[in-house]
């Protein structure tokens, strides 16, 4: 232990007592960046183990979010652009993906959230889409909610959407002629990919990188949004704090 080890936890101990219960999010999103940076940074002779850090950090993240009776969770850890990478990139972090899904549904019933998995499962490999199967057909908890978002891409949720919608008019009856004054907001948003969920109140995203990417591009028009130095495996409570530390002072415009 450092010197500055009793430091930090009198600092975290400070910044969680002065967050107030009534100003924090209902839901938070949360951008995984920066594995491989991470593993250049620290010298590892190839991703998997920053992988398993970050998957680690993420069951990590998911306690604090409990103890801080956040509602709702949504973790980006695999997007439809990333399905591009070559494969000595992607098979490593395919076989941790699978791994986190298998220890997730414990984590789900001892924390006491339902877990749902979104995205396109269609377009992972087979092992990684059986276990996304059995990760959501798994008994979970109920207190609150997490989403992994995996293979998600926001403009395909959104066709997504509305390819559902249009699907489902048709079939109740509605005509080619009705159809375009049937579709609003609020009857596509009824078929995204967690309609139940409240939009997202805070998006963090880790790594310096300062944009969204997509993420919940429909959801989240009115987040707070906070971009963080430490890459995702190195993310650290007292950065999750201040995180909520500064979205508790903003003050929310939704557009107005």
């Amino acid at each position: 232990m450092t010197w500055s080890a009793p430091l930090y936890r009198y600092y975290e101990h400070r910044l969680a007592r002065g967050l107030p219960a009534d100003r924090l999010p209902a839901h938070v999103g949360v951008i995984l960046d920066g594995h491989r940076r991470f593993a250049r940074a620290e010298g590892h002779p190839d991703y998997t183990t920053s992988y398993r850090i970050g998957m680690a950090k993420l069951e990590e993240f998911l306690t604090w979010c409990s103890l801080l009776e956040i509602p709702a969770v949504t973790a980006w850890v695999l997007s439809t652009d990333n399905l591009r990478r070559p494969p000595d990139e992607l098979e490593p972090y395919f076989a941790v993906l699978v791994e986190l899904l298998a220890d997730l549904p414990g984590l789900a019933r001892s924390l006491d959230f339902s877990l749902q998995v979104i995205g396109s499962v269609d377009l992972l490999p087979e092992e990684l889409a059986r276990a996304v199967k059995s990760a959501n057909e798994a008994p979970h908890g109920r207190r609150w909610h997490v989403n992994l978002a995996l293979g998600y891409g926001g403009r395909q949720e959104i066709v997504d959407a509305c390819r559902s919608l249009v699907a489902d008019l048709l079939a109740s009856g509605v005509t080619e002629e009705e159809l375009a004054e049937r579709i609003d907001i609020d009857a596509l948003s009824t078929h995204l990919y967690s309609s139940t969920l409240p939009d997202p109140d805070l998006v963090i995203r880790t790594s310096g990188e300062a944009r969204l990417s997509g993420f919940l591009l429909w959801q989240a028009a009115y987040a707070e949004c906070v971009f963080v130095d430490p890459y995702w495996p190195a993310f650290r409570r007292v950065d999750f704090l201040r995180a909520l530390r500064d979205y508790a002072r903003r003050e929310r415009r939704f557009g107005r």
